[in-house]
């Protein structure tokens, strides 16, 4: 029986595909993949900003007016640090404080990232299956004009202004992929997804885990990706600008091409139609829908437009 539905993910577009694939995909057979290239140590505390935001999404505790964090937030935390001349580049909420100081506890006593990550899922009430991509360190660095910056330096503390070169992720040869990952790509699967995430810095990452690009290959359902460009522009995040920099077409042409040899198919906005078919040139499956996810209804319209596309895909 094909019943459970494998999806990459990170950042805010990753973390509003899955909550609406939590209203179609039952309990565990969700199965979340989050990039922890983003993951950092700050005061202390162990920061995974991907893997909160599928947790705080599915748990119904996401901040959907700033896009990040948790609703109802208050700030106390950081004033006080301010005030006594403390690092506040980085904004921590009292609330998602809780969350890291928890987590870094739990590491403390011996628990891995992934256990820890379920544990967490575990108390937030959420069923489906949440992973980070590996339970080793792999931060991403970025290059840059100025030098190799820590992604949340050049994310938050620069805000996104050096030009970007390239990317590279710190200690990612000796990283292992999470045998529960490989095991669900070969398994009893309905689809492989690609949430409309940043193919560089979110999607890159995860598939760079030694063995994962192999298994997603070699994987026994299709793979499809939702675009995260659409008319030209990034919905959120600096992947446009990244992109731009790095000389690639910022369009769907440059995801698709991104992901050439990898999915089976790419869901593009209406306004990118006119694509279409030279993304199927290139070998790639195209299907055509609104891909704005504004509430929690185009959600999961979206979540159900992929996965009955993969259904009509062949490997």
């Amino acid at each position: 029986m094909t019943n459970h539905v494998v999806t990459l993910t990170g950042g805010v577009g990753g973390a509003k595909l899955v909550q609406g694939l939590s209203h179609i995909v039952e309990g565990k057979d969700l199965v979340v993949v989050c990039n922890t290239g983003d993951d950092f140590d700050h005061l202390g505390l162990r920061v995974c900003p991907d893997i909160d935001s599928v947790l705080y999404a599915l748990a119904g505790l996401s901040d959907q007016i700033r896009g990040w964090g948790r609703k109802d937030e208050t700030w106390t935390f950081m004033e006080a640090l301010g005030g006594i001349g403390g690092p506040d580049w980085f904004n921590l909420g009292d609330r998602d404080l809780a969350t890291h100081v928890l987590r870094t506890d739990l590491i403390r006593e011996g628990g891995s990232l992934s256990q820890v990550t379920t544990n967490l899922a575990e108390r937030m009430g959420i069923k489906a299956t949440i992973l980070p991509m590996s339970n080793d360190p792999v931060p991403t660095i970025v290059l840059t004009e100025n030098g190799k910056l820590a992604f949340q330096h050049y994310f938050v503390r620069e805000q996104c202004k050096p030009e970007v070169t390239g990317f590279m992720s710190d200690g990612i040869s000796n990283a292992n992929a999470l045998p529960q990952v490989i095991m669900g790509l070969q398994t009893n699967l309905k689809a492989v997804l690609i949430a409309p995430s940043n193919p560089y810095v979110s999607v890159d990452p995860i598939l760079n885990i030694p063995g994962m690009r192999d298994a997603i290959f070699g994987a026994s359902a299709p793979v499809v990706a939702v675009s995260p460009i659409i008319g030209g522009q990034a919905v959120k995040g600096p992947a446009a600008k990244m992109m731009k920099e790095l000389g690639k077409d910022v369009s769907v042409l440059g995801i698709a091409q991104h992901y050439r040899g990898l999915i089976d198919g790419l869901v593009i906005d209406a306004v990118d139609a006119g694509s279409a078919a030279e993304i199927e040139d290139m070998g790639i499956s195209v299907h055509v829908t609104q891909t704005i996810m504004s509430d929690v209804q185009s959600k999961i319209d979206l979540s159900k437009f992929c996965l009955d596309f993969a259904s009509e895909l062949t490997r």
